[in-house]
């Protein structure tokens, strides 16, 4: 049990790291930055409690807002992504898998893995852009961010699917 919180704390500095020091430095086209820190809540196991996710979410968001000197936001959408995780699990889990799966390709197969990692991203991204812009005055450049930022935060997150396996 303590192993499990040791690899989940190990991960969640490891990606912190990444995301603050690498990718929040990459814009491309000056529209897309990859997220990847969400690939720590889409991980989960399926068993795991949505106060629990909330928490590891809450946290997540806080030290990427700390260190990226932005006030809350990374923490809002985190803490909503983990809210609503579990629904969208559900939504494309396969109905005969057992209790407790951990999301990913393996387990889910490609195409149900994609749709949830796409959901959960387009979700979380729409959120942290809008707390961004906090204006709706340019609607259009607003969805072009939140649809370029998620297919390169879904690229990366299969780049890094591809790895583990």
């Amino acid at each position: 049990m303590i192993i499990n919180y040791i690899h989940r704390i190990g991960w969640l500095v490891g990606l912190v790291l990444l995301q603050v020091l690498i990718l929040n430095n990459v814009h491309i086209g000056g529209y897309a930055t990859p997220f990847l820190y969400v690939y720590f809540i889409l991980k989960f196991p399926s068993g795991t409690s949505r106060n629990e996710l909330m928490l590891w979410a809450f946290f997540l968001g806080l030290m990427i807002d700390i260190f990226s000197n932005t006030p809350g936001m990374n923490a809002a959408a985190t803490v909503l992504l983990a809210f609503v995780r579990p629904t969208f699990l559900r939504l494309f889990t396969p109905r005969d898998t057992l209790d407790s799966i951990i999301p990913s390709i393996r387990t889910l197969g490609i195409s149900s893995f994609l749709k949830y990692a796409v959901t959960c991203v387009f979700i979380h991204n729409l959120v942290l852009l809008s707390l961004e812009f906090f204006s709706f005055s340019s609607i259009p450049l607003l969805l072009l961010r939140v649809v370029a930022c998620t297919l390169l935060t879904v690229t990366c997150i299969m780049a890094v699917e591809g790895i583990r396996r």
